[in-house]
């Protein structure tokens, strides 16, 4: 974890681009939380959906109309979304739930899924809300890759758990429900937009099986194929630094992570 807390880039990003927090809710409890960079003429940005960020939401339809609402206030009509696992998901159904009146040009899609009952949890996600936050964080660190590993995907697991334990007992259960509720993408709701698929030829938590269902799903995405990174391949840091004289960029983050996560 030292080794992503020293590195150039985190403290770039940390130096350069503030941390907004915006209220778009009636519940001023709920805040979205993220980094803008680059140039506001561009008006139709990449925003990054991590796994953890965005304020508590317990329902896709609430998720979905939250964010309809952030897009609203930050005054873009349609973005481009780099969704990350659950990021993925929500990514996903934000397009499908928003086609008639399309706000999303294009998908990002890193080690992400289209149907939650892979997870085998469905009947379970009801009653997240009941549990303490020690057993929500077994659950999350259940998926985590163990043994041997690459030092890298080492230290970006130490990080995330790290970030795990700043969260909340709410924050880690609405997560849990939204990722494990009976749900799938419609795909032919979103046969217009476009999608790029990113995948690790190495461990992570998302089986073959589901993989392999995503690309049944979109036969005609775009494939990226990393030889390693796990369950957290991406870079935003890396891609933010690379954007600002190209495009506009968002980076939703978890609230007290400053980076990483997105």
């Amino acid at each position: 974890m030292e080794e992503i807390r020293v590195s150039p880039d985190y403290n770039w990003f940390r130096s350069t681009v503030p941390l907004k927090r915006i209220i778009v809710d009636d519940d001023d409890s709920k805040v979205w939380s993220l980094y803008d960079a680059g140039p506001k003429s561009i008006r139709c940005p990449i925003i990054f959906l991590p796994p953890l960020q965005y304020p508590v939401y317990w329902d896709l339809l609430e998720f979905c109309d939250g964010f309809r609402k952030l897009l609203d206030h930050l005054q873009l009509d349609k973005v481009h979304l780099f969704g990350a696992s659950l990021g993925g998901f929500l990514a996903q159904k934000f397009a499908e739930v928003t086609h008639k009146s399309p706000r999303v040009h294009s998908l990002i899609l890193c080690n992400s899924f289209s149907d939650t009952s892979i997870f085998n949890q469905t009947w379970t996600a009801n009653s997240f809300w009941l549990m303490p936050a020690f057993m929500l964080k077994r659950i999350v660190l259940g998926n985590f890759a163990k043994g041997l590993m690459d030092p890298k995907m080492a230290d970006a697991i130490d990080f995330m758990v790290d970030r795990l334990e700043s969260l909340n007992q709410s924050e880690l259960a609405s997560r849990l429900t939204l990722n494990c509720q009976n749900s799938y993408v419609e795909p032919h709701k979103i046969k217009d937009v476009a999608v790029t698929i990113m995948d690790v030829f190495d461990q992570s938590a998302l089986s073959h099986e589901a993989k392999e269902e995503m690309y049944k799903l979109y036969p005609n995405a775009r494939r990226a194929h990393l030889k390693t990174g796990g369950n957290f391949p991406k870079n935003p840091v890396k891609v933010v630094r690379l954007c600002p004289n190209l495009i506009h960029t968002i980076a939703l983050c978890e609230e007290q992570s400053h980076v990483g996560i997105c």
